[in-house]
């Protein structure tokens, strides 16, 4: 989506809008990291105030595509870093989207990936390893699954069922 902009996405696709093929997540998130706008295809992550399962996607090769986890929206610890981000950016991960909070924000902040989070939070998240991996998920109003396409701007992050041809 190199020059077109979420919101005209959405001017030009009503028919993808009114069919649920494209739909916009709820203005939730904070912009985090260098890269501002981003995109790409989703894996799918829930997780629940535990870190080993995003750590593992990270270090795996990402090939462009945005890692989608559903936190459960806690707001009681992070469950992102800087490390796994630096990893992500790294690794050639387009993006980071966390439903709940990450920390070392500064850190993150200078990492040329998009990063969308609920907030940033100084406590860090268990490491039992529990989670599921390409599930479908529910954020932000959105039922999200695994292989579908993100894409995210200043103005927001849409969902859609296939790649855009925009």
């Amino acid at each position: 989506m190199a020059l077109v902009t979420t919101a005209e996405v959405c001017d030009a696709n009503p028919q993808l809008i009114v069919s649920g093929e494209l739909r916009a997540l709820q203005p939730l998130f904070q912009i985090y990291g260098r890269r501002q706008v981003f995109s790409g295809p989703i894996v799918t992550l829930k997780v629940f105030e535990d870190n080993v399962l995003v750590r593992e996607f990270l270090e795996e090769k990402g090939n462009g595509r945005v890692l989608v986890v559903d936190g459960g929206g806690s707001l009681r610890c992070a469950i992102l870093g800087g490390n796994p981000v630096v990893q992500a950016q790294n690794n050639g991960w387009a993006g980071i989207v966390v439903n709940g909070c990450i920390r070392d924000v500064d850190e993150i902040n200078g990492c040329d990936i998009g990063v969308r989070a609920l907030a940033s939070h100084p406590m860090k998240a268990n490491k039992k390893g529990m989670g599921e991996k390409h599930v479908p998920i529910s954020i932000a109003g959105t039922r999200i699954c695994d292989g579908e396409w993100l894409y995210a701007d200043t103005d927001g992050i849409l969902i859609s069922r296939t790649e855009l041809s925009v």
